[in-house]
Protein backbone atom coordinates (compact mmCIF):
# COMPACT_ATOMS: atom_id res chain seq x y z
CA UNK A 1 0.00 0.00 0.00
CA UNK A 2 1.55 3.30 -1.01
CA UNK A 3 2.32 5.75 1.75
CA UNK A 4 0.00 8.68 2.18
CA UNK A 5 1.25 11.97 0.92
CA UNK A 6 0.34 15.28 2.51
CA UNK A 7 -1.79 17.55 0.35
CA UNK A 8 0.23 19.97 -1.70
CA UNK A 9 0.14 23.59 -0.57
CA UNK A 10 -1.70 25.88 -2.92
CA UNK A 11 0.55 28.09 -5.00
CA UNK A 12 0.92 31.53 -3.51
CA UNK A 13 -0.36 30.53 -0.07
CA UNK A 14 2.14 31.58 2.61
CA UNK A 15 3.50 28.92 4.91
CA UNK A 16 1.92 28.90 8.36
CA UNK A 17 4.36 30.54 10.78
CA UNK A 18 5.64 28.63 13.76
CA UNK A 19 3.28 29.70 16.55
CA UNK A 20 5.91 29.42 19.29
CA UNK A 21 8.46 31.38 17.26
CA UNK A 22 5.99 34.18 16.55
CA UNK A 23 5.03 34.43 20.21
CA UNK A 24 8.70 34.51 21.21
CA UNK A 25 9.42 37.28 18.71
CA UNK A 26 6.48 39.34 19.97
CA UNK A 27 7.70 38.89 23.52
CA UNK A 28 11.20 40.05 22.55
CA UNK A 29 9.82 43.16 20.84
CA UNK A 30 7.59 43.98 23.81
CA UNK A 31 10.46 43.58 26.26
CA UNK A 32 12.72 45.82 24.19
CA UNK A 33 10.07 48.55 23.91
CA UNK A 34 9.33 48.37 27.63
CA UNK A 35 13.03 48.95 28.30
CA UNK A 36 13.53 51.79 25.82
CA UNK A 37 10.35 53.82 26.28
CA UNK A 38 8.85 52.44 29.49
CA UNK A 39 5.94 50.13 30.18
CA UNK A 40 3.43 52.93 30.75
CA UNK A 41 4.25 54.58 27.42
CA UNK A 42 4.12 51.37 25.40
CA UNK A 43 0.77 50.37 23.92
CA UNK A 44 -0.25 47.12 22.31
CA UNK A 45 -0.45 49.00 19.01
CA UNK A 46 3.21 50.04 19.35
CA UNK A 47 4.31 46.43 19.78
CA UNK A 48 2.16 45.25 16.89
CA UNK A 49 3.49 47.98 14.61
CA UNK A 50 7.10 47.13 15.46
CA UNK A 51 6.39 43.45 14.76
CA UNK A 52 4.50 44.18 11.55
CA UNK A 53 1.32 42.47 12.73
CA UNK A 54 -2.14 43.61 13.75
CA UNK A 55 -3.11 44.25 17.38
CA UNK A 56 -5.56 41.36 16.98
CA UNK A 57 -2.65 39.04 16.26
CA UNK A 58 -0.93 40.21 19.45
CA UNK A 59 -4.12 39.61 21.44
CA UNK A 60 -4.23 36.10 19.99
CA UNK A 61 -1.02 35.26 21.85
CA UNK A 62 -1.53 37.51 24.90
CA UNK A 63 -5.16 37.88 25.87
CA UNK A 64 -4.58 41.02 27.92
CA UNK A 65 -1.94 43.58 28.78
CA UNK A 66 -1.52 41.99 32.22
CA UNK A 67 -0.90 38.62 30.59
CA UNK A 68 1.79 40.20 28.44
CA UNK A 69 3.49 41.80 31.46
CA UNK A 70 3.38 38.50 33.33
CA UNK A 71 4.96 36.76 30.35
CA UNK A 72 7.79 39.34 30.21
CA UNK A 73 8.53 38.81 33.90
CA UNK A 74 8.20 35.00 33.93
CA UNK A 75 9.94 34.27 30.65
CA UNK A 76 12.50 37.07 30.39
CA UNK A 77 13.34 38.44 33.85
CA UNK A 78 12.90 35.46 36.18
CA UNK A 79 15.36 33.21 34.26
CA UNK A 80 17.98 35.97 34.60
CA UNK A 81 17.43 36.19 38.36
CA UNK A 82 17.73 32.42 38.70
CA UNK A 83 20.93 32.27 36.64
CA UNK A 84 22.64 35.18 38.42
CA UNK A 85 22.03 33.90 41.95
CA UNK A 86 22.46 30.17 41.32
CA UNK A 87 26.06 30.19 42.71
CA UNK A 88 24.49 30.76 46.14
CA UNK A 89 22.78 27.63 47.55
CA UNK A 90 19.09 27.85 48.32
CA UNK A 91 19.38 26.00 51.62
CA UNK A 92 19.82 27.95 54.81
CA UNK A 93 23.17 26.34 55.61
CA UNK A 94 26.08 28.71 56.04
CA UNK A 95 28.79 28.93 53.47
CA UNK A 96 32.52 28.97 53.99
CA UNK A 97 33.16 32.49 55.25
CA UNK A 98 36.78 32.65 54.16
CA UNK A 99 37.87 35.66 52.19
CA UNK A 100 38.77 33.58 49.12
CA UNK A 101 35.34 31.96 49.01
CA UNK A 102 33.52 35.27 49.49
CA UNK A 103 35.57 36.85 46.70
CA UNK A 104 34.84 33.92 44.38
CA UNK A 105 31.08 34.03 45.00
CA UNK A 106 30.88 37.81 44.53
CA UNK A 107 33.01 37.65 41.38
CA UNK A 108 30.84 34.90 39.90
CA UNK A 109 27.60 36.79 40.61
CA UNK A 110 29.00 39.96 39.02
CA UNK A 111 30.24 38.04 35.97
CA UNK A 112 26.86 36.34 35.48
CA UNK A 113 24.97 39.61 35.83
CA UNK A 114 27.13 41.43 33.28
CA UNK A 115 26.96 38.42 30.94
CA UNK A 116 23.17 38.54 31.07
CA UNK A 117 23.22 42.27 30.33
CA UNK A 118 25.53 41.66 27.38
CA UNK A 119 23.23 39.04 25.89
CA UNK A 120 20.09 41.03 26.77
CA UNK A 121 20.71 44.74 26.13
CA UNK A 122 17.25 45.55 27.47
CA UNK A 123 18.05 44.26 30.98
CA UNK A 124 19.79 47.27 32.64
CA UNK A 125 17.25 49.89 31.52
CA UNK A 126 14.24 47.66 32.23
CA UNK A 127 15.50 46.84 35.71
CA UNK A 128 16.34 50.43 36.62
CA UNK A 129 13.17 51.99 35.20
CA UNK A 130 10.56 49.34 35.98
CA UNK A 131 11.87 47.51 39.06
CA UNK A 132 14.14 49.87 41.02
CA UNK A 133 11.97 52.92 40.33
CA UNK A 134 9.26 53.33 42.98
CA UNK A 135 6.60 53.68 40.30
CA UNK A 136 7.90 50.90 38.05
CA UNK A 137 5.09 48.81 36.63
CA UNK A 138 7.05 45.55 36.90
CA UNK A 139 8.22 46.18 40.46
CA UNK A 140 5.67 44.10 42.36
CA UNK A 141 5.65 41.37 39.74
CA UNK A 142 9.44 40.98 39.97
CA UNK A 143 9.72 41.29 43.76
CA UNK A 144 7.61 38.14 44.12
CA UNK A 145 10.36 36.20 42.36
CA UNK A 146 13.43 37.47 44.21
CA UNK A 147 15.36 34.48 45.65
CA UNK A 148 14.83 35.43 49.29
CA UNK A 149 16.45 32.28 50.69
CA UNK A 150 19.52 32.65 48.50
CA UNK A 151 19.84 36.31 49.49
CA UNK A 152 19.69 35.33 53.17
CA UNK A 153 22.40 32.72 52.67
CA UNK A 154 24.50 35.27 50.77
CA UNK A 155 24.11 37.83 53.57
CA UNK A 156 25.20 35.10 56.00
CA UNK A 157 28.34 34.52 53.93
CA UNK A 158 29.18 38.23 54.09
CA UNK A 159 28.50 38.31 57.83
CA UNK A 160 30.71 35.25 58.44
CA UNK A 161 33.54 36.79 56.42
CA UNK A 162 33.09 40.02 58.34
CA UNK A 163 33.36 38.25 61.69
CA UNK A 164 36.51 36.55 60.43
CA UNK A 165 38.01 39.98 59.73
CA UNK A 166 38.00 39.57 55.95
CA UNK A 167 35.38 42.25 55.26
CA UNK A 168 35.34 45.85 56.48
CA UNK A 169 33.35 46.28 59.72
CA UNK A 170 31.25 49.10 58.25
CA UNK A 171 29.75 46.88 55.53
CA UNK A 172 26.08 45.94 56.05
CA UNK A 173 25.74 42.31 54.87
CA UNK A 174 22.06 42.67 53.98
CA UNK A 175 22.80 45.52 51.55
CA UNK A 176 25.68 43.94 49.63
CA UNK A 177 23.39 42.39 47.02
CA UNK A 178 22.04 45.88 46.27
CA UNK A 179 25.60 47.14 45.92
CA UNK A 180 26.23 44.43 43.33
CA UNK A 181 23.17 45.47 41.33
CA UNK A 182 24.07 49.15 41.59
CA UNK A 183 27.70 48.72 40.54
CA UNK A 184 26.77 46.68 37.47
CA UNK A 185 23.34 47.63 36.15
CA UNK A 186 23.56 51.36 36.86
CA UNK A 187 26.73 51.96 34.76
CA UNK A 188 25.25 49.80 32.00
CA UNK A 189 21.89 51.60 32.05
CA UNK A 190 23.52 55.06 32.06
CA UNK A 191 26.20 54.32 29.46
CA UNK A 192 25.10 57.14 27.13
CA UNK A 193 25.28 59.62 30.03
CA UNK A 194 28.78 58.92 31.31
CA UNK A 195 30.13 58.43 27.80
CA UNK A 196 28.86 61.92 27.00
CA UNK A 197 30.51 63.32 30.13
CA UNK A 198 33.86 61.78 29.19
CA UNK A 199 33.53 62.14 25.41
CA UNK A 200 36.77 64.13 25.19
CA UNK A 201 38.72 61.33 26.84
CA UNK A 202 39.85 58.79 24.21
CA UNK A 203 40.20 56.11 26.88
CA UNK A 204 36.47 56.01 27.57
CA UNK A 205 35.99 53.81 24.52
CA UNK A 206 37.83 51.02 26.33
CA UNK A 207 35.17 50.86 29.06
CA UNK A 208 33.20 47.87 27.84
CA UNK A 209 31.12 45.30 29.71
CA UNK A 210 34.22 43.42 30.83
CA UNK A 211 35.71 46.62 32.23
CA UNK A 212 32.48 47.34 34.13
CA UNK A 213 32.52 43.83 35.58
CA UNK A 214 36.16 44.24 36.63
CA UNK A 215 35.39 47.63 38.18
CA UNK A 216 32.43 46.25 40.13
CA UNK A 217 34.42 43.25 41.38
CA UNK A 218 37.33 45.48 42.43
CA UNK A 219 35.04 47.86 44.30
CA UNK A 220 33.20 45.02 46.04
CA UNK A 221 36.22 42.93 47.00
CA UNK A 222 38.97 45.52 47.35
CA UNK A 223 37.30 48.85 47.98
CA UNK A 224 38.15 52.23 46.55
CA UNK A 225 41.43 52.67 48.42
CA UNK A 226 44.38 50.30 48.34
CA UNK A 227 45.51 48.80 51.66
CA UNK A 228 48.62 51.01 51.60
CA UNK A 229 46.49 54.12 51.17
CA UNK A 230 44.58 53.28 54.31
CA UNK A 231 47.69 53.45 56.50
CA UNK A 232 48.53 57.03 57.51
CA UNK A 233 52.20 58.01 57.16
CA UNK A 234 54.22 57.82 60.35
CA UNK A 235 54.55 61.28 61.96
CA UNK A 236 58.07 62.72 62.28
CA UNK A 237 59.71 62.15 65.66
CA UNK A 238 58.81 64.85 68.17
CA UNK A 239 61.57 67.30 68.96
CA UNK A 240 62.23 67.68 72.71
CA UNK A 241 61.02 70.94 74.14
CA UNK A 242 63.75 73.09 75.68
CA UNK A 243 63.37 74.62 79.10
CA UNK A 244 63.60 78.36 79.42
CA UNK A 245 67.22 79.45 79.47
CA UNK A 246 68.44 76.13 78.16
CA UNK A 247 69.88 77.76 75.05
CA UNK A 248 71.91 80.25 77.14
CA UNK A 249 73.28 77.52 79.34
CA UNK A 250 74.25 75.54 76.30
CA UNK A 251 76.16 78.48 74.88
CA UNK A 252 78.10 78.80 78.08
CA UNK A 253 78.99 75.13 78.42
CA UNK A 254 79.62 74.11 74.81
CA UNK A 255 83.26 74.27 73.77
CA UNK A 256 84.04 76.91 71.15
CA UNK A 257 84.71 75.82 67.60
CA UNK A 258 88.37 75.53 66.87
CA UNK A 259 88.13 75.45 63.08
CA UNK A 260 90.26 72.34 62.95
Amino acid sequence: MPAKTSPARRPGRPARPDSAAVRDQLLDIATDLFATQGVAATRIAHIAARAGVTPAMLHYYFKSRDQLLDAVVHERVVPVIAFVWSPVPQTARRLDGSVNHARAVIGEIVARLVRCATDRPWLPALWMHEVVNEGGQLRERVLRHLPTQRLQVFAGLIADSQRAGAITPGVEPRLVFLSILGLTLLPLATSSLWRRIWQADPRVGAIDHEAIAAHATAMLTGGLFSPQAGVPPAPPPARPRRRAGAGVASAKTDPPATGR
